[in-house]
């Protein structure tokens, strides 16, 4: 997805040393090298400047799936090839057939952290990394070829031009214009990423995509892209590399600020005041036997969690400050359940 505010400024790299190099055939993956941090503390991983971390794709976790997208490209004997390379989220920079990685997926110990932090891995799963990792080619190969000036691609994705914000779209869950791949029917939120998401179903091995989306307007994409990606086959991009957006070796805030930033970012979204709602799902009268409301969300806080982001569509770490706002207010107000757990917990999750 194209990032919009730089969370760090583009300086200098400063090596960690110790490096151990073995030679790769893959374009933009540089050596691998020995991690001294792997085994440190989270307080003291958290103080280790990201350029110091001196990460490398090659021989990281993230490379054999790099190797399984080209693969796929080649099986549909497209050449494009774009580089890849450690940045701080998924991303393709517009117009530059690039695809950035989010570095903590480098590395088990880097996941662990982030999950700690955020609760979350986006693309920490086989699974969802070759969705995300399919979809950031879509964007490569449409800057790539320069796709979106075709005059057909305009009529059936739009302008490219358009106005972005993919935090203010508001998605059509039943719509059958879309294909559906990454969450969010994130497919709706700008012409760019519809052309993405259809080229990532389409890439897809094993998909009938044919089959599935029979009968919706999102068919005319597919066949679309399909007909495009034969005329593309064999033939070299017209646009290669370009300027990396945030490598990984440039960012020179702390991990600690790093996450101190994201989560704001990712926090920041629920400003409300919690007070009428709390007063209807809790009671300010209680007996010494009846459970306080604070208690309650602190033991159920993580299955509120983990249930609310997962039918919701949201980021766990966002439900998980929702939460403990609502967490602290109760305390203040000295609310007790006065509902059955079970009730209690749905309307918790309405709300």
């Amino acid at each position: 997805r194209r990032m919009i505010d730089s969370p760090v400024s583009p300086v200098y790299h400063t090596s960690f040393g110790m490096m151990r190099s073995t030679t790769r055939s893959l374009p933009g993956i540089e050596a691998y090298a020995d991690y001294p941090w792997a085994d440190w503390s989270d307080q003291h991983l958290l103080d280790t400047r990201v350029c110091d971390l001196g990460l490398q794709l090659a021989g990281s976790d993230v490379e054999p799936f790099i190797d399984r997208l080209y693969e796929e490209l080649a099986a549909r004997d497209l050449r494009v090839r774009p580089t890849c390379y450690l940045t701080t989220e998924w991303l393709c920079p517009d117009r530059v057939p690039m695809i950035g990685i989010p570095f903590c997926l480098a590395h088990p110990r880097l996941k662990a952290l982030e999950k700690t932090m955020m609760l979350e891995v986006e693309g920490g799963t086989e699974r969802t990394f070759m969705r995300l990792l399919r979809h950031e080619m879509g964007h490569a190969v449409n800057y790539a070829y320069q796709l979106y000036r075709r005059t057909r691609w305009r009529e059936l994705f739009g302008p490219i031009s358009q106005e972005y914000d993919v935090q203010e779209y508001y998605p059509r869950p039943y719509s059958r214009q879309y294909v559906e791949h990454l969450p969010d029917n994130y497919a709706q939120s700008h012409p760019d990423e519809d052309f993405a998401e259809t080229f990532a179903v389409w890439l897809t091995p094993g998909m009938n995509w044919r089959k599935k989306y029979e009968g919706w307007k999102a068919l005319r994409k597919l066949e679309y892209v399909d007909k495009l990606m034969a005329e593309m086959a064999g033939k070299p991009p017209q646009q290669v590399g370009g300027d990396k957006l945030w490598p990984v070796n440039r960012v020179r805030s702390t991990l600690r600020s790093y996450y101190k930033k994201k989560q704001r970012d990712f926090g920041d979204g629920y400003p409300g005041f919690y007070d009428p709602e709390l007063l209807k799902l809790f009671s300010r009268e209680g007996t010494e036997e009846d459970e306080l409301a604070w208690k309650f969300l602190r033991r159920r806080r993580k299955h509120l969690t983990n249930l609310i982001a997962d039918w919701g569509r949201f980021r766990k770490y966002e439900v998980d400050q929702v939460l403990n706002r609502m967490y602290q207010r109760a305390k203040e107000l000295n609310l007790y359940r006065r509902d059955g757990e079970t009730e209690t917990l749905n309307r918790i999750c309405v709300y």
